[in-house]
């Protein structure tokens, strides 16, 4: 069995949305490009497909030797197709949070956050470092249940173009069936912002089930005038910053810190201090729920 090349196949699609979009904005709303970010954006996502190249080789081998440990074999037929993408879609879902939550992760994946502008363009502002990071092992696991790596990395590929049209202020809310299950641009706006209510939510990749399952949802308010970026922003856009300033951060702070705290430098949430000079983000979402407790529309 070989995998379908979704993503390559999508490529000319990406372009032509991302002008459509361009041109859109430059006609209803020009301050939500900015050149030198869309620039870094792009860059990111070019070095982030070199990335993925030089590796791939290695997630490929190591999805194919649990394969061949495999406990069954999931036969190639369509319900196991989607059996594939669900599951896939699962463990997105955790490797995300878990993106968010630890900060060894987080510092492979908070390049994709540091946009403070959020169009299609944002999208491909990926991260060079997911292979250091092991983030690929939260999803080719199920090879050893008997998937085969094929059909993961197809339905991986395509779980990843679906993601890529939903970084856009273009659409609005769309029907509320569509919104119970699948992920859009009204619920992705809310994970990529700033705002306290709003932080380390709707994790989705493909379905937002997982979010409105494990209590990480969050609907879009139209009342919030959404802050784009990370809690502390990048303030520059140097493409070596952009790709690598949290691992220098985080290995600095396991430098400094108490040989009791370093682990937990890794380890603990982003934002996390010994000494509580910083704060994380879920401490900044729960102090703001606590202001806002009466407020019915917090959720």
């Amino acid at each position: 069995m070989k995998p379908i090349d979704i993503v390559t196949y999508a490529v000319p699609a990406f372009v032509l949305l991302v002008i459509a979009e361009m041109l859109w904005a430059a006609r209803r709303a020009p301050e939500k490009y900015e050149p030198r970010d869309t620039l870094t954006s792009l860059t990111l996502g070019l070095g982030s497909t070199i990335a993925g190249a030089l590796t791939a080789g290695v997630v490929l081998a190591a999805a194919m030797w649990l394969y061949e440990h495999r406990l069954t074999t999931m036969p190639n037929v369509w319900w196991a197709w989607i059996a594939c993408f669900v599951l896939d879609d699962f463990n997105y879902y955790w490797a995300h949070r878990t993106g968010h939550r630890v900060r060894w992760f987080w510092a492979s994946h908070v390049n994709h956050h540091t946009s403070q502008h959020y169009n299609l363009s944002t999208a491909l502002r990926q991260t060079w470092t997911g292979f250091f990071a092991l983030s690929f092992t939260f999803r080719i696991w199920p090879a050893f249940i008997g998937f085969h790596p094929a059909m993961l990395i197809t339905v991986g590929g395509a779980n990843l173009v679906y993601q890529f049209w939903i970084h856009t202020e273009a659409v609005g809310r769309l029907p509320r069936w569509f919104e119970a299950v699948f992920n859009t641009p009204s619920h992705h706006r809310v994970h990529h912002a700033t705002n306290p209510l709003y932080l380390d939510r709707n994790y989705a990749g493909a379905l937002i089930i997982w979010d409105r399952l494990f209590g990480t949802f969050q609907r879009e308010r139209y009342d919030i005038s959404i802050r784009y970026g990370v809690v502390k922003q990048l303030g520059s856009f140097n493409l070596l910053h952009a790709a690598f300033h949290e691992w220098r951060s985080m290995f600095g702070d396991v430098w400094r810190a108490p040989w009791r705290h370093k682990l937990a430098y890794l380890l603990g949430p982003p934002g996390w201090s010994h000494n509580g000079s910083r704060e994380c983000s879920e401490a900044i979402r729960a102090r703001w729920l606590a202001r806002h407790q009466n407020d019915p529309t917090n959720h």
